[in-house]
């Protein structure tokens, strides 16, 4: 008889255990649990290859430089409706509840990255909606006027899927911003910059210095 592995452990009790809270370096006004080399973080992510890659567990150059434009320019966010697509830590959707938004909902598809979402906002005393779905395929989300993207665009049928769901998100009147290090999917002829600045990129956890990252809106189609 084949013995079962030993269970998963409670993903929120994992964390504040195992991901110790600090400052973003892009962002010091935010705090985040974030995986260091002792975490062990395969025992809460898996390594089966239909487990989805912890990406939650760092703050990426996109989520980074996104948080950075929102927090240097509330007026972008303040009493408005934002949804934070692939929102991963959070540090998206944290950076817009605390410039101001009027409300935040935090997608992600990885149910650990919503555990991390809510313990990452309750350090930051910020109040965060997070939702575990996959939206990319559906209708844009109702009562929003802010959708904000950061790091979706390291895969090439990803980055096709998501930028169509853009795309009915601005045809239905919401405002796009997408954070991105210029990652070999990212469509930039169908992209705008508006702002750049010199983040850390950690990649799995690794600090690899500082790279150029954009903050960009859609090209208009009409």
């Amino acid at each position: 008889m084949k013995r079962s592995g030993p269970p998963r452990p409670d993903p929120a009790a994992f964390i504040q255990a195992y991901l110790p809270i600090s400052p973003v370096p892009a962002t010091p006004e935010i705090l985040l649990h974030t995986a260091g080399p002792a975490s062990g973080l395969w025992r809460l992510a898996g390594r089966g290859e239909a487990d989805p890659a912890p990406y939650w567990a760092y703050p990426w150059a996109g989520g980074a430089v996104l948080a950075r434009h929102l927090l240097d320019r509330p007026e972008v966010v303040a009493g408005r409706r934002v949804v934070d697509l692939g929102a991963g830590s959070g540090l998206v959707a944290i950076a817009a509840a605390k410039a101001g938004a009027a409300a935040v909902t935090a997608v992600d598809v990885d149910a650990n990255a919503i555990a991390a979402i809510g313990l990452n906002a309750a350090v930051n005393g910020v109040n965060i909606v997070a939702v575990a779905a996959d939206i990319i395929e559906a209708l844009p989300p109702e009562e929003t006027d802010l959708l904000v993207v950061g790091d979706l665009f390291y895969d090439s049928a990803l980055a096709l899927r998501v930028m169509a769901f853009l795309r009915r998100c601005q045809a239905s009147g919401i405002e796009v911003l997408i954070g991105d290090p210029h990652r070999a999917y990212l469509p930039q002829k169908e992209l705008q910059r508006i702002a750049a600045h010199a983040v850390p990129d950690f990649g799995e956890g690794r600090g690899s210095g500082a790279v150029q990252a954009g903050v960009f809106s859609l090209v208009s189609n009409s």
